[in-house]
């Protein structure tokens, strides 16, 4: 079992950073992929950035690219995601997620994670 515990959301005007953090409990973090993904009210859980077992790859959304940085300190059994240049489209509430398997294909889907947090929410003004 992996619990996730995000922070670091809240409410930020448009152009302004924010830094997200997870924590994952459990002495195998660096053996899982992580991802962050987001949703906004109404809409569907989407995928915003994923970082592989070492950090060495990472993928992202195309709208975040850019802008967003994904990084993990796997001393620390913590993954990040720095977001600039915050935009009110950016509003969602932002849940981390575990890839146990650990494979880097760059997994974008809900489905390919095993484990999610509770959720942080961030909230752009402009």
């Amino acid at each position: 079992q992996v619990q996730l515990v995000e922070s670091g959301g809240g409410l930020v005007q448009a152009g302004g950073s924010l830094r997200l953090s997870c924590a994952a409990s459990g002495r195998t973090f660096s053996s899982y992929t992580m991802g962050w993904f987001r949703q906004a009210p109404g809409k569907e859980r989407e995928f915003v950035a994923a970082t592989s077992r070492s950090g060495g790859s990472t993928s992202y959304q195309n709208s975040v690219k850019g802008r967003f940085t994904i990084s993990r300190d796997n001393a620390k059994n913590t993954v990040y995601l720095q977001m600039n240049s915050l935009k009110p489209e950016d509003t969602a509430v932002y849940y981390c997620a575990a890839d146990i398997d650990g494979r880097w294909f760059a997994p974008s889907r809900t489905g390919d994670y095993d484990y999610w947090g509770q959720g942080t929410q961030v909230t752009v003004s402009s």
